[in-house]
């Protein structure tokens, strides 16, 4: 499994995301500016209240997916210890693999199911630390580490 192309798909799918969200700012930006009062006052300031909470769960997204890049940025500078799992570790399991990096869920790479998770998800807290040999139960399945990269 080459853990560039992973890093790499990552990398993409965040950027469209953060595209996503900019046209959602502007959308909302371009809204608030073409927004005039109207003789209805309660309608007019309900719609711009609208607008702003609009704006400001793009803002927070935004923020989320600029923190996504930075950790993704960090994973790509690091030289890694591959004797036990951490932040940017491929973890193979006799299940499947888990790249530690960030929240996006499952991607196909080469045809193969990788499952993005945050070192602070539920699964990627279980991991951290982990060794080859070692097991551990997620969701009332066993699995067993083969090999991290």
């Amino acid at each position: 499994m080459d853990k560039e192309k992973i890093l790499s798909a990552c990398f993409t799918i965040v950027d469209q995301k953060i595209v996503q969200v900019d046209l959602g700012i502007q959308d909302a930006n371009q809204s608030l500016q073409d927004d005039t009062k109207s003789s209805a006052g309660d309608k007019y300031e309900t719609s711009r209240e609208m607008i702003q909470q609009d704006l400001n769960r793009y803002e927070q997204q935004l923020k989320v997916l600029n923190q996504d890049l930075d950790i993704l940025t960090r994973i790509k500078n690091q030289k890694l210890d591959v004797q036990k799992s951490g932040l940017g570790s491929l973890v193979q399991t006799d299940k499947g693999f888990y790249f530690l990096a960030i929240s996006i869920g499952q991607i196909i790479i080469d045809d193969q199911k990788v499952f993005c998770i945050s070192t602070a998800s539920p699964i990627g807290k279980i991991l951290l630390g982990k060794a080859i040999g070692e097991s551990f139960e997620f969701n009332g399945t066993k699995q067993v580490i083969k090999a991290l990269y």
